[in-house]
């Protein structure tokens, strides 16, 4: 779907104050910690050591002001501004939505801001969709895809790129499903409660949302990721970028955090399940980053529609003399 211009200025300037606000608490957490990186391990997942002092953000803020910055880019220049502003706004309220009942009052009226920001940008891609009962031809309007500087329509992805990356999106998914089907198992019932509602013997960054809640927005995206690649629907690449990049995030994460605790030297064999999950971070980083790969390359784009020259009247069945 296309979008008019004044949807695509609102669009970015709102991807610009979500980013404004994750930037603030990404450098209040890096103001704190100085120039070591004990917030980067806390960040890949490292818990084993207790910091000097108590972070607010997680890999997840890092993360999602990337996925802002690129949505700013796409709602200015990208034909494909519609979907990216709506996956980034849903995606947005999806895994802000815990920190409602979070403590603390700064984080508490910061997820409020960031809620309504993302609310607006979903809002904002659905109403500033074009007319769909516009002519083809009609030059009508500066959004319209005929438009001197629009971006065009987008078009479907390729097929063999869309199909391999909806095929990692579904194996990654079921993979985090059968870890979190796993912990519910193992988990007396409170702790398993206290992952996706953020209880209080988590210990949780400010901002950090549950790791159950976490887990479970991740497979859904990547299972709309994946239906949507195997359908080869127009929205694809932001759906499936986005959830690239999360699932390349959690994975190199997990993956950095396992290394630093050297797994490779030494697996007794209770730790079996350990040595399953850290192999399966690797796989996530793998799968995310193919998959960012693979859709970042656009797809064939359907050139603006042209108008063509009038033909001359063709000749008369009986010429009058001089034509």
């Amino acid at each position: 779907m296309t979008v008019t211009r004044t949807a695509r200025l609102t669009g970015a300037a709102l991807c610009a104050a979500l980013a404004l606000v994750t930037l603030v608490w990404l450098l209040r957490d890096l103001a704190t910690f100085g120039p070591t990186t004990e917030l980067l391990w806390y960040w890949a997942g490292d818990h084993g050591f207790r910091l000097k002092a108590a972070a607010a953000t997680t890999l997840v803020d890092p993360l999602l002001l990337a996925a802002y910055a690129v949505t700013a880019g796409a709602a200015l220049r990208s034909p494909l501004a519609g979907p990216a502003m709506a996956v980034t706004g849903l995606t947005t309220l999806a895994l802000r939505l815990p920190g409602l009942w979070a403590s603390g009052v700064e984080a508490l009226v910061s997820t409020m801001i960031v809620l309504a920001l993302g609310g607006a940008l979903l809002v904002t891609a659905a109403a500033g969709r074009e007319p769909a009962g516009r002519a083809p031809g009609d030059p009508d309007g500066p959004g319209h895809p005929g438009a001197p500087g629009h971006p065009g329509a987008p078009d479907r992805p390729r097929t063999g790129p869309a199909v391999t990356a909806g095929v990692l999106c579904a194996l990654a998914a079921l993979m985090w499903a059968a870890w979190e089907i796993r912990w519910a198992t193992l988990l007396p019932v409170e702790y398993t409660v206290g992952r996706y509602t953020g209880g209080r013997s988590l210990l949780l960054p400010a901002l950090a949302v549950p790791p159950g809640w976490l887990n479970a927005v991740l497979v859904l995206l990547l299972l709309a990721a994946a239906g949507s690649a195997f359908a080869r629907a127009r929205h694809t690449r932001p759906l499936g970028l986005l959830a690239g990049l999360l699932l390349a995030g959690v994975g190199a994460g997990g993956t950095a955090a396992a290394l630093r605790q050297n797994w490779h030297t030494y697996v007794p064999e209770q730790d079996v399940y350990s040595l399953a999950y850290d192999i399966g971070c690797g796989f996530a980083l793998l799968a995310g980053l193919t998959v960012l790969l693979l859709l970042a390359r656009p797809g064939r784009r359907r050139s603006p529609y042209r108008p063509v020259a009038a033909l001359p009247p063709a000749p008369p069945a009986h010429r009058p003399p001089g034509w």
